[in-house]
């Protein structure tokens, strides 16, 4: 019997194929769910977690009363859905950090060339608020960073790694790192930008 990650992924699989040969568009409505599992040769529990899947990624919506519809298609959606199958696999989960690490100093990078004095003022503010036990400061920290990049892909792929890796791990910080990061971007400082973002990565999985 196939495995039901594999169940589960044909389905999805089929949904789109589905969705492509009835030419469906945004805003147009699905099949009942169990309409869908008729049509795909499926069974109703297996389609139900694809449906939640796609909603989960913005692909549809559910309106009470009136049914599921799609949503508006953004390219980064497949990615997404992708990078889900992916990241479930043993290898991967040891190669999270270091993926992380590159992808968060690029954006540093990138990010460096587009801050204004208010967007200093933002990330020096959440530096000032920092609580000790937070889990999701690295995340707002570097929401911030990937917003002002404005690479809506690159921040896709992130935050679906980001959430994923605290799924398995509990995160600790130094915020002296990050305070001194904030300042390296203020000053244009490539040498401590790359140096920092490896150093507060380290401390903040080795805890």
């Amino acid at each position: 019997m196939p495995s039901k990650s594999k169940v589960y992924e044909e389905v999805l699989k089929e949904l789109r194929r589905f969705i492509e040969e009835q030419g469906l568009s945004p805003g147009d409505k699905l099949p009942s769910e169990r309409e869908l599992a008729e049509r795909l040769n499926a069974g109703r529990s297996s389609v139900r977690e694809a449906l939640r899947a796609m909603e989960l990624l913005g692909l549809i919506e559910t309106r009470r009363g009136e049914g599921t519809f799609l949503s508006s298609y953004q390219p980064y959606h497949m990615v997404e859905i992708l990078s889900a199958f992916i990241l479930q696999e043993a290898k991967t989960k040891e190669n999270l950090k270091t993926t992380k690490q590159l992808i968060e100093k690029e954006a540093l990078k990138i990010a460096k060339q587009h801050l204004t004095e208010y967007d200093y003022e933002v990330l020096q503010y959440k530096v000032n608020q920092f609580e000790p036990g937070t889990e999701t400061f690295h995340y707002d920290f570097f929401y911030t960073i990937f917003d002002v990049g404005e690479n809506q892909l690159l921040m896709k792929i992130w935050r679906l790694m980001e959430e994923f890796s605290r799924t398995f791990h509990k995160p600790a910080y130094d915020i002296n790192l990050y305070k001194r990061l904030v300042q390296a971007l203020y000053d244009q400082d490539d040498i401590q930008i790359e140096t920092l973002s490896q150093q507060l990565y380290q401390e903040k999985l080795s805890k």
